[in-house]
């Protein structure tokens, strides 16, 4: 039995790979296990831990831009990229630093500085860069691909936050040169993704008090941000509490909103905070601002502000963030825990669709069905062609083979299917039987291959035929699964994995069968 493993060494290999993609498949320890925020996800449930695309699955695709203005090769003389920001901010109406981005030169591009308030155009944008004096080459629409990149991150990370297993957010390009953000959400309509991708998700912490007590009250912005917290908690809610986002405060910040607490009156014996009813008649506040949109404001317990006044809450630096409702708190949590957009989609300059969970399920079962039928119908041209059921029936559990261990590093990655995927399966199949009708023609030509030394002969002819051609699959679909190109990249990215497994595992794996099947010596 050894003897045979050595001597079949490639059949081992891909019985061993066929047993790793059936446990990829169905073991429930395979799979990603989605931290969830809210209401459970509606992916999609099956037998598998296969995920399904939005096409097999229904739900909502938005493709956006993100909006602002960009000026190259600006020179920043001998300013910081906190400076530039602030400067230019500064030359702008109803901006502040969070709405200007300065990226300093590196080797792999040049000094940028955006701008991304949907209030200011390019011509505004040039006079505040003019008025701050620093010199640019030109101002041109959109950001730079930093930015897109750390917007990726950010909205990957609130749908991720928000339980939506399956979801995708990439970056795609248009023939024009235009930049957008793809975001596919399977089971969820579109209202939904709206609500939560469509704000930036600058979430802060303000405090509002009389500093003189006469009655001009001031307001100390970011008291407290995301940067202050050390963890985040799920939005939870009782009845004491209410709805609310318990946070711990960082050490190195904890002191420093102590003070603040102190200083204006807001821990001395707790606060009772009326802003809602009278905003001018008020004790201190905390205000909860999420994209400068108070959707909050709360006092303090008399014993948490004592326990602030004499420095003991410094140690433990636990806090709360109430909300007015429970959905509330898990928007508050979604943008605290992913962090805020760099810069705002365009909805209104993108484009989206819907398709419905009753219509994916009718494509996964048309899917099913065109991939039977695809089997059965090479098959049948198999047999017909060879009429030998030795030659036959190892050439078509080869192929279903292939397309079980791609299901199986599907599952593994946990890459939805979709219908590009599909065509990609598909096109794996007819590319795979193929190949192996060159192997079965090849070495069957010529008459007898009871040799093995002749069967050994023609295979690598064979093989190297094969190898040329999947090099060639390769080359041609290597652009489009590294090019941002939507759906097209799935159907390369499998393509190209399949003309891999193919000539590293399964058609030597077939060589060998095939050889025990037709040499005696």
């Amino acid at each position: 039995m050894i003897d045979w493993l050595k001597s079949n060494w490639r059949v081992t290999m891909l019985v061993v790979f066929v047993l790793l993609a059936a446990f990829a498949l169905f073991s429930p320890t395979i799979g990603a296990d989605d931290e969830t925020l809210g209401e459970e996800s509606q992916q999609v449930q099956t037998i598998t831990n296969l995920r399904y695309g939005l096409d097999l699955a229904g739900g909502t695709r938005i493709r956006a831009p993100l909006i602002g203005n960009t000026a190259e090769d600006v020179d920043f003389g001998d300013d910081s990229e906190a400076q530039v920001a602030a400067a230019v901010a500064g030359e702008l109406s109803d901006t502040d630093t969070t709405d200007v981005i300065a990226r300093q030169e590196t080797p792999d591009r040049s000094a940028t500085v955006e701008v991304v308030n949907p209030d200011i155009d390019r011509d505004q944008f040039r006079a505040a860069m003019d008025a701050a004096g620093y010199e640019y080459a030109e101002v041109r629409d959109g950001v730079t691909e930093p930015t897109r990149e750390e917007a990726i991150e950010v909205l990957s990370g609130k749908v991720n936050q928000a339980g939506l297993s399956g979801s995708t957010v990439q970056q795609v390009s248009s023939g024009t040169g235009e930049f957008f953000i793809l975001i596919e959400v399977p089971g969820q309509d579109r209202q939904d993704v709206v609500e939560l991708i469509e704000d930036r998700g600058n979430v802060r912490v303000d405090l509002y008090h009389d500093n003189d007590g006469d009655g001009e009250y001031d307001t100390e912005r970011a008291v407290l941000t995301r940067e202050d917290f050390q963890s985040i908690s799920t939005a939870t809610q009782n009845d004491r509490s209410g709805p609310h986002v318990p946070v711990t405060v960082r050490q190195s910040s904890a002191e420093q909103f102590r003070q603040a607490a102190v200083d204006t009156g807001l821990a001395q014996g707790g606060s009772r905070c009326t802003y809602e009813q009278n905003p001018n008649g008020t004790e201190p506040c905390l205000l909860l601002v999420v994209d400068d949109q108070v959707v909050n404001s709360f006092g303090m317990d008399p014993g948490l502000g004592a326990s602030i006044e004499s420095g003991d809450w410094v140690r433990d630096s636990s806090f709360i963030l109430t909300t007015t409702s429970f959905e509330e708190a898990q928007r508050v949590a979604i943008n605290l825990r992913a962090g805020a957009l760099p810069a705002q989609l365009d909805l209104q300059g993108g484009t989206d669709s819907y398709i419905s969970p009753t219509q994916g399920e009718s494509f996964r079962t048309d899917a099913l069905l065109i991939g039977i039928l695809s089997v059965l119908a090479v098959a049948g041209v198999v047999f017909l062609r060879y009429r030998e059921p030795k030659v036959a029936a190892p050439m078509i559990l080869t192929a279903f083979s292939e397309v079980l261990i791609l299901l199986g590093f599907a599952a593994y990655l946990g890459y939805p299917l979709d219908l590009a995927v599909i065509a990609g399966f598909i096109a794996v199949i007819g590319t795979g039987v193929d190949d192996l009708i060159i192997i079965a023609d090849e070495v069957m030509s010529e008459g007898d291959v009871s040799s093995r030394t002749v069967f050994d002969s023609r295979f690598k002819k064979a093989f190297w035929v094969i190898g040329v051609a999947a090099a060639t699959t390769i080359l041609a679909m290597s652009p489009l699964a590294v090019l941002s190109l939507g759906d097209l990249r799935g159907f390369a990215i499998f393509t190209i994995l399949g003309v891999l497994v193919g000539v590293l595992i399964t058609r030597p794996a077939y060589g060998d069968i095939l050889r025990h099947l037709l040499t005696d010596r």
